[in-house]
């Protein structure tokens, strides 16, 4: 890869540190892992962190995402031993969907507090995931209100803060974190495409560059259909297809305006649903 991806300002060491304080206090973790990179969205430091803590793994950006790597994904994350919920951030029932979810998720620990004679305590649970995740979506949802700052761009939110929902959860919300060094460029690269990491801090044309890699054996005809190219277009090279985009979008030698438009438009489903960790192989 031609560029080396690292992102870990400062207010991510702060997070882990709140993080880390803060746990002892909630009852479940709520890791939100983005269902377009099931395993690439996962912090590595955060499972370290979480230990043996009770957590709902919530699949978030379902309706972005390949229906069939959901449901293997679904399927691995449960033979694992995680109660998964897949969601859409947008679905109306979301507050009663995590709710329930919560509720399987801790059932054990409340049993043995209603043997104690300790009843109707809310659900306390934290909610963490990398940036761009959608943890302030979800947050909002489930207050009811917007009360967390939403963007479609990594690094929003920046503290962390204790939220009430009407259906008896208290949520103490964290910063997306990621992890200090990225050991697999592939999974720097698939953060990237996703939105995970800031723009700032990658080549657009390196990124483009992979998504035609990927959709080249992934899914061809949406790059086919989307740019009206060829049908023999993929017996050339990447950097080719990628000049090939250029001239059809009528921006001449800028191969990396080109390369934000494939950027963008992956982002908004414009090449359709995908899934850039792939558990179970394509119909292609």
């Amino acid at each position: 890869m031609a560029q080396i991806i690292q992102w870990f300002p400062g207010h991510m060491a702060k997070a882990f540190r709140l993080m880390r304080e803060n746990l002892k206090l909630v009852d479940v973790i709520f890791e939100l892992v983005d269902a377009r990179i099931p395993e690439s969205s996962r912090n590595p430091e955060v499972d370290k962190l979480i230990g043996s803590k009770p957590r709902l793994l919530i699949m978030t950006k379902a309706d972005l995402a390949d229906p069939e790597q959901i449901r293997a994904w679904k399927a691995r994350f449960e033979s694992e031993g995680h109660t998964v919920l897949v969601l859409d951030t947008r679905d109306p029932r979301t507050p009663q969907l995590v709710t329930k979810a919560a509720r399987r998720a801790v059932a054990s620990k409340k049993a043995a507090q209603t043997a104690r004679g300790i009843q109707d305590q809310p659900i306390r649970a934290m909610i963490t995931g990398i940036p761009n995740v959608g943890k302030s979506t979800l947050l909002n949802h489930l207050v009811m209100k917007n009360v967390a700052p939403t963007a479609d761009r990594p690094g929003v939110t920046k503290k962390i803060a204790w939220l009430k929902t009407p259906t008896k959860l208290d949520l103490l919300d964290s910063p997306g974190v990621l992890w200090p060094k990225f050991e697999d460029q592939i999974i720097g690269m698939k953060l990237a495409l996703t939105g995970a990491v800031k723009d700032t801090i990658f080549a657009k044309d390196d990124a483009a560059l992979f998504l035609i890699g990927f959709f080249r054996s992934y899914r061809p005809e949406s790059i086919i259909e989307r740019y009206h190219l060829t049908e023999n277009i993929f017996e050339q090279e990447n950097v080719q297809i990628l000049l090939e985009i250029t001239n059809k979008l009528g921006f001449k030698d800028n191969y990396e305006k080109a390369s934000e438009r494939l950027l963008n438009d992956l982002r908004k489903g414009k090449l359709g649903t995908f899934t850039l960790d792939l558990i179970v192989a394509t119909n292609d």
